[in-house]
């Protein structure tokens, strides 16, 4: 099984996706800011409870007493349940809230990262250990 594989690896790999993909959309956000009609959208945080439920992973198997299971793949939604405040013009996006929301989604990646890089460093040591 490739490292990258491991269930915590995938997951955290899965996080920084998703804040990927809200980092795009939130700047779309700040893009149509000006944009008459234009509404703010959203990603909706990925439910890992649900990815626990249907991860399957695929194990190669060398030996008749290993585990076998399936794959998996993420898909993210958008968040539909936005409570904005509209312009006179249509528009409904506000720098601030964009803003704030842009500089914690890159807080929150920054973590994600940093702990995917430190769980990589673990299984090299383990690794070297052996």
């Amino acid at each position: 099984m490739p490292i990258s594989d491991i269930p915590i690896l995938s997951m955290l790999r899965a996080r920084m996706q998703w804040h990927q993909a809200r980092q795009r959309v939130l700047a779309e956000n700040v893009a149509n800011a000006d944009t008459p009609g234009y509404r703010p959208r959203d990603m909706a945080p990925p439910n890992f409870e649900r990815l626990l439920q249907t991860v399957s992973l695929t194990l190669t198997t060398t030996n008749p007493n290993h585990i076998s299971g399936g794959s998996s793949s993420v898909q993210f939604a958008e968040d539909n349940d936005l409570h904005e405040e509209v312009r006179p013009r249509g528009n409904g996006v506000s720098h601030e809230d964009e803003m704030l929301k842009l500089a914690s989604n890159q807080m929150d990646y920054d973590a994600v990262a940093s702990l995917y890089t430190h769980s990589l460093a673990l299984i090299k040591t383990a690794i070297d250990k052996a």
